[in-house]
């Protein structure tokens, strides 16, 4: 079974903030005393980091729940929790990262060490100490942390190469970038040999280096899912420059020039940016005895188009993976190209999360009221819901503090508007109260 691990989807949960406390000074020379509740710390964040040593999300096979720890309650004598410590959790250079509900994308992480705060941790619940006034000198009233951001996120990796070898199956693609790397990729006399892509980092005689992926073999219908399909089509998108390996010797009863084409289609219907990629095209196996022949057909049908002295015409390297031959003058040509292509990107701006702006608009309802089956009514909301669980039950002055804020959100108005009476069950979530008028 493939090791190679390139999207998964992970739930992250961010720590609630500490809850603030109800305490009161009791030394024996301090009259008066008064209040003396802590904050609560604030809940950690849960971080991605790209780790370039990372080359797969291989990581993230049987662990895909990633929680946050909670900020420290606060304490007597007016002192604070702790924060938590932030959740860090490692990606590969090259990772997508998308809300999984929305589609929303939220970063592109490409460079080592670059973080993305994906959940914010909840902060810290208000002790006693903030809710001091005047007509209230000794409150009883302290806050419950807040929540933590809980949410799904899709993880796609896009592997990271300068250079791309694309091609049918059995081409040689494998075969060159185990000539012109360290790279080891599985080679066989069958097609799909490569499953999965490989890297190498390749060197040229005068000294430039860069990094190579070999991309599974692609076949017609590659971009509506046939044979591996968009799995790694994918994967192209990164590169900046292809080599289109075609096997000139056409010994599988093939034709050079329709593959050309064949694959060409397969990248635009894919994804139209991979055909604004330049791209060389490498005539392979020109060892073989039919090669010749081939490659002079070839040439024909695909300059039938230019005229001879066009600067457009697509340059042809006649290489032999078996023999090296003509092997580094397509790596110098490919590092040439390099120097003078820039990054494409791989997404619009308006593709990505936008910065919220808070202002005044007509929004919708801060909460719901349903009528449930035991005839209790539901209220449902997230504001509602946050303010509930921000509450401290335990103190009867937090809990008259929350009726009034029930109260500002307009729940009474909408209960006596849906037909509530005196003495009606009232929930949310698991907690219970009866309307009182």
């Amino acid at each position: 079974m493939s090791m190679f691990l390139d999207q998964v989807t992970i739930s992250v949960l961010a720590g609630k903030g500490g809850d603030g406390m109800v305490a009161f000074r009791r030394e024996k020379y301090v009259p008066d005393g008064g209040p003396a509740g802590g904050d609560g710390g604030r809940g950690g964040n849960v971080i991605l980091v790209v780790d370039s040593g990372m080359r797969t999300l291989i990581d993230f096979r049987y662990n895909r729940k990633f929680k946050a720890d909670q900020g420290d309650n606060g304490m007597s004598k007016g002192m604070h929790g702790h924060g938590a410590k932030s959740l860090y959790v490692k990606v590969p250079e090259g990772t997508t990262v998308r809300d999984a509900d929305t589609g929303q994308i939220l970063a592109d992480l490409t460079e080592h060490g670059e973080e993305l705060v994906v959940a914010q941790g909840g902060r810290g619940g208000r002790g006693n100490c903030r809710f001091a006034t005047p007509k209230n000198p000794a409150p009883e009233i302290a806050e419950n942390g807040e929540p933590g951001v809980e949410r799904r996120i899709e993880l796609e990796l896009k592997v990271l190469a300068d250079v791309g070898l694309v091609g049918f199956p059995s081409v040689g693609k494998s075969t060159l970038l185990s000539v012109v790397s360290a790279a080891r990729p599985k080679i066989g006399a069958y097609h799909f040999t490569t499953l999965v892509p490989n890297l190498g980092m390749v060197e040229t005689k005068d000294g430039r280096s860069f990094v190579m992926a070999d991309m599974p073999g692609l076949i017609e219908g590659a971009a509506q899912g046939v044979g591996l399909g968009t799995e790694f089509l994918k994967h192209i998108e990164r590169t900046r420059v292809l080599l289109h390996i075609i096997d000139m010797s056409g010994i599988d009863g093939r034709v050079p020039y329709e593959d050309y084409l064949a694959i060409n289609k397969e990248l635009g219907e894919h994804n139209l940016r991979l055909l604004e990629r330049p791209q060389l095209i490498v005539a392979n196996k020109m060892d073989m005895p039919e090669a010749a022949e081939n490659l002079k057909e070839f040439k024909e049908k695909l300059y039938a188009e230019y005229d001879e002295f066009d600067d457009n015409r697509p340059h042809i390297f006649e290489i032999s993976g078996v023999t090296h031959h003509g092997v580094d003058s397509l790596l110098e040509a490919a590092a040439d190209l390099l120097d003078v292509t820039d990054e494409f990107k791989l997404y619009d701006e308006s593709e990505f999360e936008e910065v919220k702006v808070y202002k005044y608009v007509d929004e919708e309802p801060k909460f719901t009221v349903e009528r449930d089956d035991d005839a209790a009514w539901v209220l449902e909301g997230d504001e509602l819901v946050k303010l509930f669980k921000m509450t401290n039950m335990d103190h009867d002055e937090s809990v008259q503090r929350f009726a009034r804020q029930l109260r500002g959100l307009g729940v009474d108005e909408a209960l006596r508007a849906r037909g509530a009476e005196n003495g009606d069950t009232v929930r949310i979530l698991d907690f219970e109260f009866e309307f009182v008028e």
